[in-house]
């Protein structure tokens, strides 16, 4: 029998409780579950890099998935809480595997970020994914809730109403911020320049 969308939800969440506690036969089902949205998260991030990209979608799901459940006991709320903390592990990882690459190699030339009205941001960051955190970690100095609007879409694939549950706003608020944190972030990250400070504020 196929679940409705809320019957799934609500297995997600049984599964994430009993995983937190450390039931293994759990866990294994819940990666079974959510692999596949979380490997298209991955494969859209690097969709445009070059191929010898050395860190590969498959590798990011795992890395992140063992990150999210290595750590000490989790009070898993639901599905949504579940993928907005393996948003924030992506980008770690992106972020930390960017600055060793920029270490061993210099201007290993560039890789497109690209986030549209959907989860595409249409930005050219320089390299890797350190210009875009150093950006964003800016942006949460300014706007925190816009810049956690552009983890949650970008990183962790969460729809508009997931990002509003999440935030615990609502779904207009969500797409005024996403479309600030945009414009901001091309500002910012647009042709030849690095981050620096911007003066925009978001029209609440």
């Amino acid at each position: 029998m196929v679940q409705t969308d809320h019957e799934h939800r609500h297995t997600v969440t049984l599964l994430l409780a009993r995983a937190g506690r450390g039931d293994a036969e759990a866990a294994d089902l819940l990666m079974a579950d959510v692999y596949p949205q979380l490997r298209r998260i991955a494969a859209r991030i690097f969709s445009a890099e070059r191929r010898s990209h050395t860190l590969q979608p498959t590798a990011l799901v795992s890395e992140a998935y063992l990150r999210t459940f290595g750590a000490e006991a989790i009070d898993w709320k639901d599905r949504a809480h579940f993928f907005a903390l393996m948003a924030r592990q992506i980008r770690r990882i992106l972020v930390d595997h960017s600055r060793a690459v920029k270490a061993d190699k210099r201007g290993a030339g560039a890789v497109k970020v690209s986030l549209d009205e959907g989860h595409e941001l249409g930005v050219s960051v320089n390299e890797d994914y350190f210009a875009l955190d150093e950006a964003l970690t800016m942006l949460e100095a300014e706007e925190p809730r816009a810049a956690r609007v552009v983890e949650l879409k970008f990183f962790g694939g969460l729809t508009d109403s997931e990002v509003a549950e999440v935030l615990g706003t609502s779904m207009p608020t969500v797409t005024r911020d996403w479309r600030y944190a945009r414009t901001w972030l091309l500002d910012q990250l647009g042709p030849n320049q690095s981050p620096q400070q911007s003066n925009g504020s978001l029209c609440r």
